[in-house]
């Protein structure tokens, strides 16, 4: 496939200076999670397997490699950095044969470990777009977390995946993704279904169409009045009947993450109000993915479409007064 079915190189921006860093040195996530060498995941950690027949589940490692090889397939000539990954949820174990030993005795080669959770990102600089002075990079990258699989059965269990493909942002190393680079809930019985899906993600998404979403946000400003009118209604939301919640549009941001964007429109060194009081909707929308990297592995893609979904409504919001119900 032509990179030109995915890219129109007359509307992106491509950048092919060189990058020193193989990797990110800056994290997209936080949270209760630790970087970890893809090396290190591959050899050293042990892969779970279907409870009833022993048969192993795609690992970690297979995901990546899967990814990365399709990004290199398809992005041929680009700058293609080494993904950076981030794992949580560790499940600890031991070799029979050292089944009575105290923890504190155990030698590294009896102690085995692999983790529930784990998100990647592999970045490409060299396909990259400045909105409102902020440089933002093609990043493709997914979830895996064991605990969304019913190990209990066997081979052929459609098992749960989360992969993405958006822009991150060099400012604050935040990811940006719309609905239409995420798929959420995909689920596969194999490694050629799953490599199939994330070729139809990345062959599907229009990141030239992405980018102007973006774009369109710097041209709204939310006044202080209203910017506080959202935070309450937010605020509120939690506390809707369902109901009540099916006419309104989703909020998956926590109680605590909707207070930590309140304290950075004051404080936020990039994205803070101006001297008037007023902020963009790009501002205001990356206020929320800051805010998200305090997410767990298994919620940060979908608050991060949710991050951009909202963004993108309050435009309309400020377009036709009374028709959203975060600022009627």
């Amino acid at each position: 496939m032509e990179l030109s079915t995915v890219f129109d190189p007359n509307e992106l921006q491509l950048l092919n200076e060189h990058v020193e860093l193989k990797t990110s040195n800056r994290t997209f996530i936080q949270a209760n999670t630790k970087p970890v060498a893809f090396e290190e995941l591959k050899h050293e950690h042990i892969i779970p397997v279907w409870l009833k027949d022993n048969e192993p589940l795609i690992s970690h490692a297979d995901f990546i490699e899967t990814t990365c090889s399709l990004v290199n397939s398809l992005y041929q000539g680009e700058n293609i950095l080494e993904p950076s990954v981030h794992i949580s949820h560790p499940i600890k174990g031991r070799i029979p044969s050292a089944k009575d030993k105290p923890a504190i005795e155990l030698l590294e080669n009896e102690k085995t470990v692999y983790y529930e959770r784990m998100m990647f990102a592999i970045e490409l600089p060299s396909i990259a777009e400045d909105i409102n002075g902020n440089r933002l990079s093609l990043t493709v990258g997914g979830v895996k977390a064991f605990n969304l699989d019913n190990l209990y059965n066997k081979k052929g269990t459609p098992e749960y995946f989360k992969v993405f493909i958006g822009f991150k942002n060099h400012v604050c190393t935040n990811l940006c993704v719309s609905t239409d680079g995420l798929k959420a809930d995909l689920k596969v019985r194999s490694l050629p279904e799953l490599r199939d899906a994330i070729y139809q993600l990345i062959t599907d998404y229009n990141a030239v169409r992405h980018l102007e979403q973006m774009k369109r946000l710097v041209k709204y400003r939310m006044t202080e009045q209203q910017f506080a009118q959202m935070i309450g209604k937010a605020r509120l939301y939690q506390f809707l009947t369902n109901r009540e919640k099916q006419r309104v549009m989703p909020l998956r941001f926590s109680d605590t993450q909707m207070i930590a964007i309140a304290r950075d429109y004051y404080k936020d060194e990039n994205f803070c109000r101006s001297e008037d009081g007023t902020i963009s909707l790009w501002e205001v929308y990356n206020l929320f993915t800051g805010a998200n990297k305090s997410s767990y592995i298994d919620s940060f893609l979908d608050r991060a479409a949710n991050a951009f979904q909202i963004s993108s409504a309050l435009t309309y919001a400020l377009e036709e007064p009374g028709s959203n119900w975060f600022l009627s």
